[in-house]
This record gives C-alpha cells, sequence and structure tokens, in this order.
C-alpha cells in the first residue's frame, strides 16, 4: 500500500502542475488575444513613405548636380584661354621674324643693286679696276651668270 500512497502522492503533485501550467497557458493566451495585431498594411505602407521621400530627395539632389554641371559644360570652352593667347603671341612673332627677314632681303637685294649700279656708272674706273686684276673680272663675270 506505501507503494500505492506513493504513486497517488505523485499523481496529485503531477496534478498540481499540471492545473498551475494550465493556468500559465490561459493567462499568456488571454494575453495573446488582448493584444490586437494589426492586420492592415499601416505601418508597412509608413515605412514605405518614408523610404519613397528619402529617394525622392535624394534624385532631387541628383538632378540638381547634373543641372550644375550641364550648365558648367555649356559654358566651357574647347581650347582654354591661355592656349590661344599663347598661339596668339606665336602667330605674332611668326609675321614679326617674316617682315623682318623679308625687309633685310629686299634691303639686301637693293644694296647689291646699287653697287652694281656705282660700278657700271663709273664704268671707268671699272674698266680700269678689271684690268689691273683679270682673277677678279671672271669671278665677276661667273658671279653676274649665276645671278641670272
Amino acid at each position: 500500500m506505501k507503494k500505492l500512497d506513493e504513486i497517488m502522492e505523485l499523481m496529485a503533485d503531477e496534478m498540481a502542475d499540471f492545473k498551475t501550467s494550465i493556468l500559465k497557458l490561459q493567462l499568456i493566451s488571454k494575453q495573446l488575444f488582448d493584444l490586437s495585431i494589426p492586420i492592415s498594411t499601416e505601418a508597412m505602407e509608413k515605412h514605405l513613405n518614408t523610404f519613397l521621400e528619402k529617394q525622392e530627395a535624394k534624385n532631387q539632389l541628383r538632378d540638381d548636380i547634373l543641372k550644375s554641371i550641364d550648365k558648367k559644360l555649356e559654358h566651357a570652352l574647347i581650347v582654354p584661354n591661355y592656349m590661344l593667347m599663347i598661339f596668339g603671341i606665336l602667330g605674332i612673332l611668326t609675321l614679326g621674324l617674316l617682315g623682318y627677314f623679308g625687309y633685310t632681303t629686299q634691303a639686301a637685294k637693293e644694296e647689291k643693286f646699287e653697287v652694281y649700279q656705282l660700278m657700271m656708272n663709273s664704268e671707268n674706273r671699272y674698266q680700269e679696276y678689271f684690268s689691273d686684276n683679270p682673277e677678279s673680272k671672271d669671278d665677276y663675270c661667273e658671279w653676274l651668270e649665276r645671278k641670272d
């Protein structure tokens, strides 16, 4: 009988534990029913709207940056100003040098022509000089032939 009493005592303890577990489950179940879980999508829509607003702000900022870049590109020069100035200065120098060398060449030609005129005008001296220096006459004749 002793064993039967022990078994009954154990069953009574188990029943008491079972009852407390059931009470706890009922309490949790009641709390679960009291807890309102919204079936609507308001929370999701709210988060989505804030995300979309942030994206719109980012897109607007990007568009503003791209517009400013477009404006800068419209006013940009293909060749920088300093390059134009360098080419202008080089062009002016080139024209100056061409003019100078052209002028000096023309002046040298005129000087040679004047010397030739003097020699032709002073034919007596010319003939006297060539009679005294016949090798110079040959050089002079060669020079005249090369010139023509």
